[in-house]
């Protein structure tokens, strides 16, 4: 994100301007008709009899924008009951499209004991299909149902079929507490016959959405929908995501828009003869408990449900689990690619799911039902955790390690933005930062290099990046005073004689800063990825000694310290809102305490406590330069919990679960909702839902803190660990990391530029372990690892990609450590008695002792190491290391 990057729509409009009004094609003006099942309040519009508003019966919270629907009343704005599809004739091969949106006309009413019913033959294009809509009430919840007809002499394949999805999703023009109070998110699992769109209220608090299919109505695709953008509305912006649709058929979208894309299901038309009828709908159900209770609103329409175990981005030859709950049994599996994953069934709807050794990427797993209902469960197979991390590592400090001094604007060496499909760093861009090794599009790479040293150090490159920190960040980046550059590339040829810019960009944009724009320190953000990049070299310094050389590790760590200080003056801009990334400003509290800095500690301490105190007085504490974020709550969450304000802690959980869903599909399970990112840090600019952008790594923060402070609710562990497990997909098999995936399905793959990838890798390092937790659907499992019961004892082999952190969610412990890794451990239920055994990763050097901590996160327990010798340090235990196991006890 920006904060010069962004024009920001005007608060106050005219929203109800007469050239808007004499638009209106839906009949606004002859109401609506009122219709109610015991679940729902419902209005749809009398002409066009289209959904305009959907309310839980009794209620006031709309899932509908119906405060707006006179701005969303013109030819070719999509809502409810719309309908899209393609058809040919039997011999022809070019598509002939119907859209009920395009040119509106008042549909025919119809008496068939529904709710309602209309003909829609006045609102879409002359042809052989007959389409009757009817609202139908079922069992209380509401249904929308269409009987597609060929009333033609010959046959008709249909191979695109759609029905779009309309939310109050708009933000334009509201105030932070409005969208908080109106507003509401949507996601869908794109799974066939088990697909669904669940959607949540902005404030994740209150009663939830659930839309699952009616009879053979299977989501095999979800689409995008293109409308006009007018002001009032900004459709497809910042403000207005846009609108999608439950392609039930997709087959001639597949021959055309995405031809040569892999997409999430197998494409597919139906063929209709002369006289011959379809039938398909969608159900609408409340989840009144909210999203925690969306599954079990699911499973009472019929339709099955999966949860995966530890999610569905899982690394290759470790067992995953995979639970199915259906009221029909299972009658086959298949996998594509063949033989990628091994099912075994442990009974009662329990598999082990295992990657083949050589497996990568995309995998679809089918599950097809005695009933007929078939179910896809998208998989991503990534390479064993700790690999992953070290071949990021290896890439981003050869591939992406940029050598040449003579660069005018002093970026050697330094760790800079790398597009992939080129093959090559990134040393022009016309947004200034993405060149300039700032902001999150060019900060993001060093900020993962210097990350990964505090996961899993290298000789070789914290070598190179200490001579980044003295040659770059500390020379160039950064001012004698701390201060952060908001870019150290910039456009201005005077200043570099001699210089040749590419004369293929255009440098007219506003993103082409000049040298005084790229100079200015005002950007808050930009001070995290420094701090960051420090604590991650203390970290490797403080651990492993011998691999620093340029610096003492309390250079590192103070570097840090003064980073985040400067930032906290009145000259630095948005300082008073919650920072991507953050929590490490958290991590270096703990560390300066740990050190007996008590000074520092107390200075740092007090500046959180001011922004702290300030969030716990406001509505909504989650601002950002963008009208709209999922940024915030990070920042927010962790210092608020700090100093124990319990309700805007909630507020904060609260809120990333409304953006955050679960589900069995590994790019959209723990997902945070980002869409113009790629704007600002990727290679394809465009507004889209992302796929595991930086959100989902640190949104997994609060949501896995959350659960910490109660383990009974496994719905954050769920969801958190899905967002956790995201930074690892990003990875590809030579160490590139992507800064996001494309969703659309013209596109779906990776964006080409590392970007702003960095802060998601934070997520990563600071939120990974090895969970273990009671869950309320599945039983006693292990996130990140791999549990086994053995009479009066619990064993779990941790596989997670970090391997330092463990939380054993029955007792309430975490339990982590500052070098070599956290192999296995055991624990004793009844006694509480905890076995660690620590080792040494193969790939790092080996570490001749390891600082252990363990906190109760419930105030249940205290635990303490029981063995002799072992001498207290940095507020925990200093365990001696071999090049062996050492197990030490707790209790």
């Amino acid at each position: 994100m920006k904060s010069q990057a962004l024009r920001v729509l005007p608060v106050v409009v005219s929203l109800f301007a007469p050239s808007i009004l004499c638009q209106d094609t839906l009949g606004l003006d002859d109401g609506y008709i009122r219709l109610s099942t015991t679940k729902f309040d419902v209005q749809i519009v009398s002409d066009a009899q289209v959904l305009a508003s959907l309310k839980p019966a009794g209620g006031t919270f709309d899932f509908l924008p119906f405060d707006y629907l006179p701005l969303r009343a013109k030819d070719g704005q999509y809502h409810w009951g719309d309908i899209t599809f393609r058809y040919r004739t039997s011999g022809s091969t070019a598509w002939i499209t119907g859209d009920s949106s395009k040119s509106r006309k008042k549909v025919t009413t119809l008496s068939t004991g529904a709710l309602a019913a209309s003909g829609l033959a006045p609102t879409l294009p002359t042809g052989p299909l007959n389409i009757t809509r009817e609202w139908i009430d079922v069992s209380g919840d509401l249904g929308l149902q269409f009987t597609i007809i060929n009333s033609g002499s010959s046959a008709i394949e249909i191979g695109g079929l759609g029905f779009p999805a309309e939310f109050n999703s708009i933000f334009t023009n509201r105030q932070a507490s409005d969208m908080l109070r109106l507003c509401s998110l949507s996601d869908p699992y794109i799974g066939m016959h088990a697909g669904q769109i669940r959607v949540a209220p902005t404030s994740g608090d209150g009663p939830a959405l659930v839309i699952t299919p009616i009879g053979d109505t299977p989501m095999e695709a979800y689409r995008n929908l293109a409308e006009t953008y007018y002001e009032d509305t900004a459709y497809g912006s910042q403000v207005f995501e846009g609108f999608y649709e439950w392609q039930v058929l997709s087959k001639a979208w597949a021959e055309n828009e995405w031809s040569g894309k892999e997409p999430w299901n197998e494409p597919s038309s139906r063929t209709l003869q002369p006289h011959e009828s379809l039938r398909y709908g969608l159900r609408f159900s409340v989840a009144q408990g909210g999203v925690r209770d969306l599954d079990s609103t699911v499973l009472r329409t019929g339709t099955p449900v999966a949860h995966g175990v530890p999610g569905y981005i899982i690394p290759r030859g470790t067992a995953a689990n995979l639970f199915l709950e259906a009221s029909s049994a299972v009658n086959s599996t298949t996998v594509k690619p063949v033989g990628a994953l091994t099912l075994v069934s442990a009974g009662d709807g329990h598999y082990t799911v295992t990657p083949s050794t050589s497996a990568w990427g995309r995998v679809r797993l089918t599950v097809a039902y005695a009933d007929g209902k078939v179910q896809t469960i998208h998989y991503y197979v990534t390479k064993p955790g700790t690999e992953a991390v070290a071949s990021l590592g290896q890439f981003l400090t050869t591939d992406q390690w940029f050598t040449d001094t003579s660069d005018p604007f002093g970026r050697a060496p330094s760790v800079m933005t790398y597009d992939y499909e080129a093959g090559s760093i990134v040393k022009q861009d016309s947004r200034a930062w993405v060149a300039g090794l700032s902001d999150e599009g060019g900060a993001g790479s060093f900020l993962a290099a210097c990350m990964k040293q505090a996961a899993q150090p290298n000789q070789g490159e914290i070598t190179k990046l200490e001579s980044f920190v003295d040659g770059v960040l500390w020379k160039t980046i950064q001012t004698p005073d701390f201060a952060v550059r908001k870019s150290i590339f910039f456009y201005e040829p005077a200043a570099v004689s001699g210089y040749t810019y590419d004369s293929s960009i255009d440098w007219t944009s506003w993103t082409s800063w000049n040298k005084a724009s790229s100079y200015a320190t005002d950007r808050a953000y930009d001070y995290v990825h420094v701090a960051a990049a420090y604590w991650g070299l203390y970290r490797a310094g403080r651990a492993y000694p011998n691999l620093i050389k340029s610096h003492t590790w309390d250079w590192y760590l103070n570097q840090a310290y003064n980073t985040i200080i400067r930032a906290m003056k009145a000259d630095v801009g948005y300082n008073k809102v919650g920072l991507m990334g953050e929590t490490v400003f958290g991590e270096i509290l703990a560390d300066l305490t740990r050190e007996g800095l008590s000074s520092q500690a107390k200075t740092l301490t007090a500046a959180m406590k001011s922004r702290a105190d300030q969030w716990n007085t406001e509505a909504v504490p989650f601002g950002s330069e963008m009208a709209w974020d999922s940024t915030g709550q990070e920042g927010v969450y962790y210092w608020s919990k700090y100093f124990g304000h319990s309700s805007t802690v909630t507020k904060t959980v609260n809120s990333v679960l409304g953006f955050m869903p679960t589900v069995p599909h590994w790019g959209w399970n723990g997902n945070a909702r980002r869409y113009w990112d790629n704007i600002y840090g990727g290679k394809l600019r465009r507004i889209e839902r992302q796929i595991h952008h930086y959100g989902s790594g640190l949104n997994s923060l609060v949501l896995l803190g959350a659960f910490r402070s109660d383990p009974s609710d496994s719905y954050l562990l769920r969801v958190g660990y899905g967002g956790t497990s995201g930074p690892v997909s990003n990875i590809n098999e030579d160490g590139f990391a992507a800064a996001s995936f494309h969703s659309w399905p013209d596109t779906l793959k990776w964006d080409g530029l590392s970007g702003d990838y960095g802060p998601n890798f934070v997520g990563l390092v600071l939120g990974t372990g090895t969970y273990v937790v009671q869950d309320t659907v599945v039983g006693l499992v292990a996130y990140g690892g791999v549990l086994t019961s053995l009479g009066d004892s619990v064993s779990v082999q941790t596989a997670d990609p970090v391997r330092r952190r463990i939380f054993i969610g029955p007792l309430g412990v975490l339990i982590s450590v500052d070098a070599g890794i956290i192999d296995n451990f055991s624990y004793v239920p009844s006694t509480g008695e905890i076995s660690v055994t620590l080792s040494q990763l193969s790939s790092v050097p080996v570490a001749a002792k390891a600082v252990l901590w363990a906190e109760s996160t419930t105030g249940a327990r205290n635990y303490s190491v029981t063995a002799s010798g072992i001498t207290k340090t940095r507020l925990g235990w200093q365990i001696p290391l071999s090049s062996d196991n050492v197990t030490v006890k707790l209790a």
